[in-house]
């Protein structure tokens, strides 16, 4: 039987030849999915901030992995890891672009810093890891997939920032998808909503926020298990698939997604009253970074800001 990663590139090269750098592997979506494809013969090569993790992954799946130390919103050490990827390996066919944070807290009072990382990290360390990487990829007429979110689709209060991020990573990839096809290149974007992760569990671990989100009706706020959005993500991969909804109703709400603002408003006007209070308390108290920052991942690149 084919190896099924070989439909990946678009040559007619084993999967054993596969290559594939994913962004954000310490963990969750990013450590998952090196598993799954290192499981099936790619060679994967783990790239992000937090160095020790990424080892154990690394050490975990043996030698068809590697990691590589980088901030995706730092150009040079972004082209320093992409060639290190490319002299360890031979080249790159896929890449994964998953890093990504998030913060919690309302516009008017959110540490202003924490609030535009998430920007940084979740949009333009998208466009950065793309960039540098798509040389490689065109080379051998691979495939490119972004980890955007159902916030892209539905905009809660308190995450403005997540939202607006993600937002603009699907129209950032519809736009790529059109001006790279004619090379052989395809471009993905995957919706993922609730996954049991760090980042969703530090988050309703949080003081003001987790009850927030607590009160979400039916499957707006409903956790998924990590190994769900594994499995559909990377069944997704392995078609080079244009989008991938996680689960599967995601894909259902674009169509009604002109409807969600005014039905999120109406539930918020009970709730976020009293969240608002509640969170200028938390501030008062923690500060407005710790009330802010989420997740371990958000963590190290809050540090890389203050340091």
């Amino acid at each position: 039987m084919a190896n099924p990663l070989a439909r990946l590139t678009g040559s007619r090269k084993s999967g054993r030849d596969t290559v594939v750098l994913i962004t954000g592997a310490a963990r969750g979506i990013g450590a998952g999915l090196a598993d799954r494809l290192a499981a099936q013969g790619a060679k994967v090569a783990l790239v992000g901030l937090e160095i020790d993790e990424m080892h154990a992954v690394a050490e975990r799946i043996g030698n068809g992995a590697r990691a590589w130390e980088a901030d995706v919103t730092d150009w040079a050490a972004l082209r320093a890891a992409t060639a290190g990827v490319v002299e360890h390996f031979g080249g790159i066919d896929v890449v994964i672009a998953n890093a990504g944070i998030a913060t919690t807290g309302f516009v008017r009072s959110v540490d202003p810093a924490a609030f535009e990382k998430v920007i940084e990290v979740d949009l333009l360390g998208v466009w950065r890891t793309f960039r540098v990487t798509l040389p490689h990829v065109i080379e051998r007429k691979g495939y490119l997939l972004a980890i955007s979110s159902f916030a892209a689709i539905a905009h809660p209060p308190g995450m403005a920032n997540y939202t607006a991020a993600k937002a603009g990573v699907e129209a950032f990839c519809n736009s790529l998808r059109a001006e790279v096809r004619h090379l052989g290149v395809r471009v993905g974007v995957a919706h993922p909503t609730w996954i049991r992760t760090d980042l969703v569990e530090s988050a309703d671990a949080h003081p003001v926020f987790g009850k927030l989100r607590a009160g979400m009706p039916g499957l707006f706020g409903k956790t998924y298990p990590l190994e769900l959005a594994l499995e559909q993500l990377h069944a997704g991969i392995e078609r080079r698939a244009r989008t991938i909804h996680v689960p599967r109703w995601v894909g259902a709400m674009k169509l009604i997604r002109s409807l969600l603002p005014p039905m999120i408003e109406l539930g918020a006007r009970f709730r976020v009253p009293a969240a608002d209070r509640a969170a200028l308390e938390d501030i008062a108290a923690r500060g407005a970074r710790e009330a802010s920052v989420t997740g371990h991942g958000g963590r190290a690149a809050t540090r890389a800001v203050v340091d």
